[in-house]
């Protein structure tokens, strides 16, 4: 083993230089990692933006055709039992001109 220099190296000497890089390294770290934070874009939704949603995907989930309506007027058709009220059929078709 070779010593170089007169001077004794102290450990307390040695101890304070690793706590300086490490402290520094340390503040590096949090500073990039806020400015990663900062850099992203955030979104908060209140409470009924929430409950509209999840309304949203609830729709989303049910079928366009209401089969079992379907099913139900075929019935009634081939019983002969289906009746076609023309009042509100002519009410309908004034309301779409």
């Amino acid at each position: 083993m070779k010593i170089q220099g007169t001077n004794p190296v102290e450990g307390q000497d040695v101890y304070n230089r690793v706590k300086d890089i490490n402290k520094n390294h340390d503040t590096e770290q949090r500073d990039n990692a806020n400015k990663a934070d900062d850099s992203r874009d955030r979104i908060t939704l209140s409470g009924k933006a929430k409950e509209i949603n999840e309304l949203k995907s609830l729709i989303n989930q049910m079928p366009e055709i209401r089969t079992d309506r379907i099913e139900s007027i075929k019935k009634a058709i081939d019983a002969g039992t289906y009746n076609v009220d023309l009042l509100n059929v002519a009410k309908k078709i004034l309301e779409e001109i």
